[in-house]
């Protein structure tokens, strides 16, 4: 596969909790060189951010994170909070609480208010796949698929496990033609990325892809 064809699927992310301005620009700068489809990065720095490039690449940012027990109406607040400050794409949690529970009506209504929100920005809905069984994660294609989001979503990084192949394929089989996969957590190397979107993935949430691909002179950058 060509390189270019998976940089474009890359949302280059940073999202320690220590990064600073100064680590948020250095991203920018490589996301921008390297055309990835957008930086993700926390909301805190999304104003700086969307200033510092200039449109040259699409600014995503996270709601919820990294738990998604806020409640609808503060994901709400962040979600208008975030696009007034210039994102172009979010990616939200899930109360997985709700899910557990099963009261897929609550997380249904939260996404469909939460796309609202984005208008015609891009939402991505994580729904942490490492902390659901089969039968949650195939309601949640469903649930993401009626409530209109353009992307699901595997993980935050953050939990006990990111991407697997196996829920990638899951997604494949389940979401609803409109809804677009996105892997993310633990794309170690160019073979994991390839084999990410062999089975689906249309992006990939991933830090590590650029960092190989600046030691690799063979590529041509």
């Amino acid at each position: 596969m060509d390189i270019k064809e998976i940089l474009n699927k890359v949302d280059h992310t940073l999202l320690n909790p220590v990064a600073t301005f100064d680590d948020i620009k250095g991203i920018c700068d490589d996301a921008i060189k390297y055309k990835t489809a957008s930086v993700c990065i926390p909301p805190s720095y999304v104003k700086r951010a969307k200033e510092y490039v200039d449109d040259k690449v699409a600014i995503c940012t996270v709601i919820g994170f990294p738990n998604g027990y806020n409640t609808t109406e503060s994901k709400v607040f962040e979600t208008i909070d975030a696009i007034k400050n210039g994102a172009d794409e979010i990616d939200m949690v899930i109360n997985l609480g709700y899910v557990k529970a099963g009261h897929f009506d609550l997380q249904l209504e939260e996404i469909k208010k939460i796309k609202a929100a984005c208008g015609k920005k891009i939402l991505k809905v994580i729904i942490e796949t490492c902390l659901l069984t089969t039968e949650e994660k195939i309601k949640m294609c469903e649930v993401v698929t009626e409530a209109g989001a353009d992307f699901i979503k595997t993980s935050t990084g953050f939990s006990k496990e990111g991407a697997t192949p196996e829920d990638v394929e899951l997604f494949a089989k389940h979401v609803g033609k409109n809804v677009k996969i996105k892997a993310a957590g633990g794309i170690g190397d160019l073979s994991d990325a390839e084999k990410f979107i062999s089975l689906g993935a249309q992006r990939l949430g991933t830090s590590r892809i650029i960092k190989i691909v600046k030691n690799e002179k063979s590529f041509g950058y």
